[in-house]
């Protein structure tokens, strides 16, 4: 493998909440007045060989990664706030928190963003680029990322969006499925299947930069991006961060499948105030949104291999958006179970979370072990990141189905960075 010699430069879609929270956890932890509590690649520890072979490392020592000393960051939004202003306006952190890295933030002044407002339409931002097609949109955002990477030095570029949730795009095998349509449909300003979040994707991976997908936007997750990242063999990740609700589910469903109760439904509903909360007020983005929720129960409670468990369970989600909470989302779990004979019981859940403090170290683990995937030669879809993302990319033209088992996740996690760094994949997923 590559090392990871240089800077690596991180290009985020968005400067809001989410963002600024990451930004200011990674230059405070740099600093040593934070620490990076959540992040897999700075806390987590593998098993590697077996017997009396057997050591417990660090990611680090295992794999080349990135430090954070190395990290130098670049953003786009549809508002001109620098990321010092667009981390105080998001009200996630306490000014103590901020203040010690005010001047570094400052310096992080979004770039104008390719925004088509029919996909959302609750935002009004101005700073936005003047393309008259997708395809100038595309030019557009490569000539940003090159300008970035030579303005700062970097050796390496992650593009990670970090930005709100797009209406829903169905694929479209006439646009969707070939890269040759997908370029066809961008330079005929094809808006209705060709989203911005699809021109940011297409410039990265034209850079030679890995691509994470941070919401469940139609994005990455069509074969015409596969046959891209194949192409210019780079890493792709997605879709939408698991942080809150989802996150439990994935990790609670497991414990209702390997202990054989039956489930009849699962109702989980969220209240959400911050700019995510706004965009997903809209019933179209909303559905963009549902459409990743709902996948997580399918491949872990599954009907055909437990037809007297699992057959027709209700599963519902709803989120709400309620100002006052601003970033402290808060979801509810109500879980309809029965157990011998039959019989019902209930399980209620209650996570009073914070949406960005909960993603932040996402985003840390994504960009960084994308940036390792990318200098190990690995391309196209990684599915050892599932463990951080809500709704796993899989290729449903084979019919694949998606590991949405948080346990079997790490599985897969930890085995793709013990092959990255020389080791037997030791564990299987049962």
């Amino acid at each position: 493998m590559k090392p990871a010699e240089g800077k690596l430069g991180v290009m985020c879609v968005g400067l809001g909440a989410v963002t600024t929270t990451f930004m200011t956890g990674v230059l405070m932890a740099r600093k040593g007045l934070a620490k990076p509590v959540g992040s897999m690649t700075q806390y987590d520890k593998i098993r590697v060989g077996c017997g009396k072979d057997k050591k417990y490392l660090r990611y680090n020592e295992i794999v080349p990664i990135a430090e954070l000393k190395d990290i130098v960051f670049a953003a786009w939004d549809v508002y001109p706030a620098n990321a010092y202003e667009s981390a105080i306006n998001a009200e996630v952190l306490k000014e103590k928190d901020i203040e010690p890295v005010a001047d570094e933030l400052r310096e992080i002044v979004p770039m104008k963003a390719a925004f088509d407002k029919n996909y959302a339409a609750r935002l009004d931002g101005d700073n936005v680029k003047d393309c008259k097609t997708r395809w100038e949109m595309v030019e557009a955002l490569r000539e940003d990322i090159r300008r970035f990477k030579a303005e700062s030095g970097a050796d390496r570029i992650v593009v990670l969006w970090a930005a709100s949730t797009e209406v829903y795009v169905p694929v479209s095998e006439e646009v969707h499925y070939h890269l040759a349509d997908l370029e066809a449909a961008m330079k005929a300003d094809d808006r209705a299947n060709i989203a911005p979040s699809m021109c940011y994707a297409y410039a990265a991976l034209s850079e030679g930069a890995p691509f994470i997908m941070g919401a469940p936007n139609t994005t990455v997750d069509i074969p015409a991006m596969w046959e891209l990242a194949e192409k210019t063999k780079m890493p792709i990740a997605g879709k939408d961060f698991k942080t809150g609700q989802t996150l439990v589910k994935s990790g609670f469903a497991p414990i209702i499948g390997t202990r054989c109760l039956g489930l009849s439904g699962w109702f989980s509903t969220n209240i959400l105030g911050n700019r995510d909360g706004l965009v997903l007020d809209e019933p179209a983005n909303f559905r963009t949104k549902e459409v990743s929720k709902l996948s997580t129960l399918e491949s872990i409670l599954v009907p055909e291999q437990q037809p007297d468990l699992y057959t027709d369970y209700f599963h519902k989600v709803r989120i709400n958006y309620y100002p006052p909470r601003n970033d402290n989302k808060e979801g509810w779990d109500n879980i309809d179970i029965f157990g011998w004979m039959g019989y019902p019981m209930q399980i209620k859940i209650n996570f009073l979370c914070r949406d960005s403090i909960l993603a932040a170290p996402l985003c840390l683990d994504l960009v960084l072990l994308s940036d390792v995937a990318a200098r190990a030669g690995r391309y196209g879809t990684q599915r050892f990141l599932s463990f951080f993302l809500k709704s796993p990319m899989h290729d449903y033209t084979e019919d694949e189905v998606p590991v949405n088992h948080l346990f079997q996740q790490y599985v897969m996690l930890k085995n793709a960075i013990r092959e990255m760094g020389g080791y037997e994949a030791d564990e299987e997923i049962d």
